[in-house]
């Protein structure tokens, strides 16, 4: 998939916002702000918390993908070369994957705290069953022609790891992390419900649901938008600068 054009990107950012003054002019009511005076209320509150709250929300976005990366792309690699450990652990992911994370959070919240470890590792506990799946069956889709012709030139299992499977898995880890993307941004909304002082979560609702200023609750929607589309954007530039080769094939030009 290629990054979308800046002109591509700003036209559907107009085409958006016209259709939110329509309806924001059809509806007319409070709850649907006009996006004119969000923009003004976004512009207000950023230097206000706003960009504290972002950088909070971030912050534990980037590091429960991290964790769920660094946790996932080595069992998923285990997975695809060792038939031992897909008879043991295969079926326990089987029976794992099918589950819905978010009912979780209150038994993490309950092991570990209200803070931002508890937030982090819910994050990572919803990514990291879908990179694993998706490192797992792409490792294992490799030839093995091409892991035979390997082994004869005299590669060892630390060899095929480094440069056959990781290079071979490196485009399934960033599909998997940008078919995440959405995914960790609801989860994000749902941790920061919790006993949550900073975040674009707690923004939100507070603003929304609480206060009822709802220039202000579209604003921080508006912040957490942005924040999925730039993690978005980073994962289509990191694939294009690792995966070169993905550039010409036809699946990498169709989006």
């Amino acid at each position: 998939m290629s990054t979308s054009r800046p002109r591509d990107l700003a036209l559907a950012t107009l085409v958006l916002a016209a259709l939110w003054e329509l309806a924001a002019r059809l509806l007319g009511r409070p709850v649907l702000p006009a996006p004119t005076a969000v923009a003004v209320v976004l512009w207000r509150e950023l230097p206000a918390g706003l960009a504290l709250h972002a950088a909070a929300s971030l912050g534990r976005v980037l590091g429960g993908v991290a964790v769920a990366t660094a946790m996932a792309v080595p069992m998923g690699l285990l997975l695809a070369q060792s038939r031992r450990a897909r008879r043991l652990l295969s079926p326990m992911v089987y029976l794992v994957y099918p589950i819905p994370k978010v009912v979780l959070a209150p038994v993490i919240l309950l092991l570990f705290g209200v803070g931002d470890l508890a937030k982090v590792l819910l994050i990572a506990l919803v990514l990291f069953a879908q990179i694993l799946v998706l490192v797992r069956d792409s490792a294992a889709a490799i030839r093995p022609e091409l892991i035979e012709s390997v082994r004869a030139l005299g590669a060892r299992r630390r060899s095929l790891l480094r440069y056959v499977y990781l290079p071979a898995s490196l485009p399934a880890v960033l599909s998997a992390l940008r078919q995440s993307v959405g995914t960790a941004m609801a989860v994000l909304y749902i941790a920061e419900l919790f006993a949550a002082n900073w975040g674009l979560g707690c923004y939100i609702h507070l603003r929304g649901a609480t206060l009822m200023d709802y220039p202000a609750m579209y604003a921080g929607l508006v912040v957490m938008s942005l924040l999925g589309l730039g993690l978005f954007l980073a994962i289509d530039t990191a694939e294009q600068r690792l995966c070169p080769w993905r550039r010409a094939s036809p699946a990498s030009q169709g989006g």
